[in-house]
């Protein structure tokens, strides 16, 4: 195989920081790593603007515990519920780290094949699984980082076995990177409690080193591969809690895309464990969790030129989606923006993605217990707004730590995906209107889509009021081109009664129970 050579970064970085045997080079094909090449070359593909919905598994090591988002890191800040909790129920973050969650993960109740039928069932058109998270544990078999899922913990290649069963099910497949941020993230399991009985005792991955695990289930394994090794740590000097806070609030660079001097072996590890995704699992999405860039400075275009062009290589052409967050317009026509558990104003002119969740990233039985999660109605309106303006939703169903649903998951997957089924018409391969909706002067708002010459005109949930007058579609509205031939309830053979004046399209909603669900309206005659 042909390959670039290497870049002037990427190759400094390999002589200081990395054995020769390391491959850093990168797929030859149209794509250079720079912005100016990606912005200039890349086009989304037309699978990922019919696609819509995709579905997600967000699942990985930290739902052990159950107790939501970034557990890994808040076991290790004294004050807060997350250290509480552990302290309560699994003991001092010095005698048990979250390393020690690993053999607890045996994903017993894990079956890919049912999963993916149920997220087809539901609606996706691809499927996306968590290949790593700020933790550092990859979820596939890595040969650049020996914490993974298939030398311990379930001893299972999940990115592998969901990739089989959705390419075997007919949907497009895709993986979500997050280890870019591990190295800062997890720098607070090197730290202390400042306060209390034993206050200046450093966490577990404070010295923890290879030779530490013998007899331990954790044998020929080095503890500082797994928790990012110290490269900034808590000084002894801090000796309340609300120093400790402000100490990291200061010093843990939150979310730099860049790469600094002291974290060169790092870049290199990232790079090769992200490329080796795309050469391995050959995802038709890549999902980065950055902001702002695209991470490892260089090395992230490198992985976008790899990508694409290894698409190119494979499949004749580019026909893959690679994701970041709050990029610049410009950006956005290289790689496609992500906006995490939101929209945006207006319909964007390049195809984007919300990431979206139904609860917390990572399974929390606190939102299970209390009712917590969003209902049906909710997230249709969400997902209705977001293809108005040219979006897809990628959506997480958290699993247990044992891989599977709860019940309440299950029953949002029927009732959500109940509704995606009737209503596909107007949601699968449509394209925005020339507005992506109003609001209603009787209350409520509507949403367009475009397909085929017909307009789809969605409510945002169920209509409050037995008509709607929607003044986009009215006979002087600039923006129809010819005037109303008809105008059906997707889903419904019931008539539908309408009238468009000068002002409006008034709409008849026929008489049928509310159950709170968004309704679709296909209407002729205004798209010529």
């Amino acid at each position: 195989m042909k390959k670039l050579a290497l870049t002037a970064l990427a190759a400094t970085l390999l002589l200081s920081a990395c054995s020769p045997k390391y491959d850093l080079s990168i797929q030859e094909g149209p794509f250079e790593p720079s912005w100016e090449s990606l912005e200039q070359g890349y086009r989304t593909p037309e699978w990922f603007r019919d696609a819509k919905l995709g579905l997600w598994s967000h699942w990985g090591l930290q739902c052990v515990p159950g107790w939501g988002d970034w557990y890994a890191r808040k076991m290790y800040v004294q004050g807060d519920p997350f250290y509480e909790y552990h302290l309560k129920t699994y003991g001092h973050p010095s005698e048990y780290g979250f390393m020690e969650f690993i053999p607890q993960w045996t994903a017993e109740n894990w079956h890919p094949d049912s999963l993916v039928a149920l997220y087809k069932e539901a609606g996706a058109k691809y499927v996306v699984v968590m290949a790593n998270h700020h933790d550092n544990f990859d979820n596939f078999d890595s040969r650049y980082q020996e914490w993974n899922s298939v030398n311990m913990g379930p001893h299972k290649d999940i990115v592998a076995l969901f990739e089989q069963e959705a390419r075997k099910q007919g949907l497009r497949f895709g993986i979500s990177n997050h280890a870019s941020h591990a190295w800062h993230w997890f720098q607070v399991a090197y730290g202390f409690d400042p306060e209390g009985p034993r206050a200046g005792e450093r966490y577990d991955a404070w010295g923890l080193t290879k030779k530490d695990g013998k007899g331990k289930w954790w044998e020929g394994y080095d503890p500082q591969d797994f928790y990012g090794k110290p490269y900034f740590v808590a000084p002894d000097s801090l000796k309340t809690i609300r120093e400790m806070n402000r100490w990291h609030a200061a010093n843990d660079r939150k979310w730099w895309e860049d790469v600094p001097e002291e974290l060169h072996d790092f870049a290199v590890n990232w790079f090769l464990r992200s490329k080796q995704l795309v050469d391995d699992y050959d995802p038709d999405l890549y999902y980065l969790d950055d902001e702002t860039d695209l991470p490892m400075g260089q090395f992230g275009l490198d992985l976008a030129a790899h990508y694409y062009n290894t698409s190119v290589a494979r499949r004749g052409s580019n026909e893959v989606v690679l994701t970041a967050k709050k990029l610049s317009p410009d950006k956005q026509k290289g790689v496609t923006f992500d906006c995490e558990r939101s929209s945006i104003p207006e319909i964007n002119p390049n195809p984007w993605q919300t990431c979206q969740c139904i609860g917390q990233w990572h399974y929390d039985y606190k939102l299970y217990e209390n009712d917590g999660y969003k209902k049906a109605p909710e997230m249709i309106d969400s997902f209705i707004d977001i293809i108005s303006k040219n979006g897809n939703l990628l959506l997480n169903i958290p699993l247990r730590g044992d891989g599977s649903l709860d019940d309440k998951e299950i029953e949002f997957l029927h009732e959500f995906g109940g509704w995606v089924r009737t209503n596909a018409e107007g949601i699968y391969a449509s394209r925005p209107w020339k507005i992506f909706g109003e609001k209603l002067e009787e209350g409520g708002e509507v949403r367009f889509t475009t397909r085929e010459g017909r307009l789809y005109t969605f409510t945002q949930g169920f209509p409050k009021t037995r008509t709607i007058k929607v003044r986009a579609l009215g006979k002087d509205s600039a923006h129809v081109e010819g005037n109303v031939s008809g105008v059906s309830l997707i889903g419904s053979e019931a008539p539908v009664k309408w009238r468009q004046t000068g002002a409006f399209l008034e709409i008849t909603v026929p008489a049928m129970t509310d159950d709170g669900k968004a309704l679709c309206f296909a209407v002729d005659g205004v798209i010529k």
